[in-house]
């Protein structure tokens, strides 16, 4: 059996797995979603959703593109935002991103990478705003991980930034926080992100409503 095969088994094997918990899984699966979720993560292919935070399907909106970036010209990531608060409802968004990250690793790195620089620029601009105390770091894994944890941070800022979480805020507390997923151990790290403080600080540039 080769893996394509192998995939088609697996998804019989799992469509039994949960009619024999409920024979109705499906059929109330296909009724609509209502998720409380929204999760931003990485592409990486070692970075599941759902699974590392232990939910089920329909229980989280999901987006992922490389490095978790939340870019305001990528009608993407936009599309899924304004879906997600505006129509979903969802009362949580979610940026993680995880140690170990490729996507961060070649933002480091001085090299032309062709269609990728003008995505990884983003990157490099949040190594720009926190030069001081990344340079600061002389212990060169310590730097990327926190490469990593100031870009989750960052993309927050970019989430607070919108109209759709701004008016959400407002009307009904929805709330943005910032994870990284330790891929050595598993873990998820709450970076714990101050919504209302960085609304706060960047109201007076950025406010909407």
């Amino acid at each position: 059996m080769n893996r394509i095969e192998q995939i088609f088994k697996n998804n019989e094997e799992w469509i039994q797995e949960k009619l024999s918990i409920d024979k109705d899984y499906f059929e109330n699966l296909a009724k609509g979603q209502s998720p409380e979720f929204l999760y931003i993560g990485c592409s990486d292919s070692r970075v599941t959703a759902e699974e590392l935070m232990g939910l089920q399907p329909g229980e989280a909106f999901i987006h992922r593109n490389i490095a978790n970036l939340v870019n305001n010209v990528d009608l993407n990531v936009m599309t899924v935002l304004n879906y997600a608060v505006r129509v979903l409802k969802v009362k949580h968004i979610i940026v993680c991103g995880h140690y170990n990250c490729g996507g961060v690793k070649a933002a480091m790195e001085p090299k032309d990478l062709g269609i990728l620089n003008p995505w990884l620029r983003n990157i490099r601009d949040v190594y720009r705003f926190h030069k001081d105390e990344l340079n600061a770091i002389t212990d060169e894994k310590r730097r990327y991980e926190r490469l990593v944890e100031l870009n989750v941070q960052e993309q927050c800022v970019n989430l607070i930034k919108t109209a759709a979480v701004q008016e959400a805020y407002y009307q009904r507390g929805i709330t943005v926080h910032g994870w990284v997923f330790d891929i050595h151990t598993g873990k998820l790290i709450n970076l714990d992100i101050d919504f209302p403080k960085i609304l706060a600080e960047i109201t007076e540039i950025y406010k909407l409503f």
